[in-house]
């Protein structure tokens, strides 16, 4: 974005996502300015930037979280659609360097470039820049990913940062040793917050919807939508709060035993209820 006339003497832009001003005239003229002049605070065309810059940071947000739930849903994407957004900048920052898959799965590479016409260029685990045009691809859940340790060391080397978390996502594994018939994981009891409020406020935070007395996260794992539920009290309770009990349920809300929870909707789930209890208050001393 080009600088705009503010004032007499003034021109501002938006400068790494902040209004900033520089003289047109004097001896700093063309030097853009460490701060924004008390002239132009209230300046409408200030304004209008503020609001614009405001919009960008929502947009961007939007974007993160839409290839987010591609990725955790495993969704097939089509190339066309990523063609359309790649010119994007905050589309292109949250999609360049995941992990995608073509019609090879057992070809991962890291996602560089996407052409007007829908062809990708990928990085290999063998180095090299390779051309895709599938029609769609996958953004894989990283426990869906046979190569994950070897796809963490070779992102070390090309010093790739993720817009959205895949490859150093926190991942667990399903045990092996679940009872029959059992419906909740209590692993995460017991995890106090001063008041329920807070509980919840940590919970949106980190991007969990909350409904009625539980935190919940919704994903697409395999064949069927799975929610994974957490305790966290009832909405009007003014004290203190804890986490509760784990649990799986279908979009129907009938409950899921665990040893049907699928891997991925494991992992979130877990992931989910160990976010939480890690904002647990922590006490010290003697009564700890």
């Amino acid at each position: 974005m080009g600088w705009l006339a503010a004032g007499d003497g003034y021109e501002v832009a938006l400068v790494e996502g902040r209004v900033a001003a520089r003289a047109t005239s004097g001896r700093a003229a063309g030097r853009q300015l460490k701060s924004l002049p008390k002239a132009l605070k209230d300046h409408p065309e200030v304004e209008r930037l503020r609001r614009f810059a405001e919009w960008l940071d929502r947009h961007a947000q939007a974007c993160v979280a839409r290839v987010d739930t591609w990725m955790v849903s495993s969704l097939p994407v089509p190339t066309r659609l990523l063609a359309s957004v790649w010119p994007d900048e905050a589309w292109r920052a949250a999609l360049r360097d995941l992990v995608v898959l073509g019609e090879d799965p057992d070809e991962p590479g890291f996602l560089r470039d996407v052409t007007d016409a829908g062809e990708l260029r990928v990085v290999n685990l063998d180095g090299e820049t390779v051309r895709l045009s599938p029609e769609a691809v996958t953004l894989p859940h990283p426990v869906a990913l046979p190569d994950l340790d070897e796809l963490r060391e070779f992102a070390a080397e090309l010093e790739v940062v993720q817009g959205v978390e895949q490859i150093h996502r926190a991942t667990w594994v399903k045990p092996d040793s679940l009872k029959e018939q059992e419906t909740q994981r209590k692993a995460f009891r017991g995890g106090t917050y001063a008041s329920r409020f807070g509980l919840a406020a940590r919970a949106t935070s980190l991007g969990y919807q909350v409904s009625g007395g539980y935190a919940t996260c919704r994903v697409w794992d395999g064949e069927r939508v799975v929610d994974a539920l957490m305790w966290i009290g009832e909405p009007y309770w003014d004290g203190q709060a804890e986490t509760g009990d784990l649990s799986w349920q279908d979009v129907n809300g009938h409950p899921v035993q665990l040893s049907q929870v699928g891997p991925v909707a494991w992992s979130e789930g877990i992931r989910m209820a160990a976010a939480l209890y890690a904002g647990r208050t922590i006490v010290e001393g003697r009564s700890a």
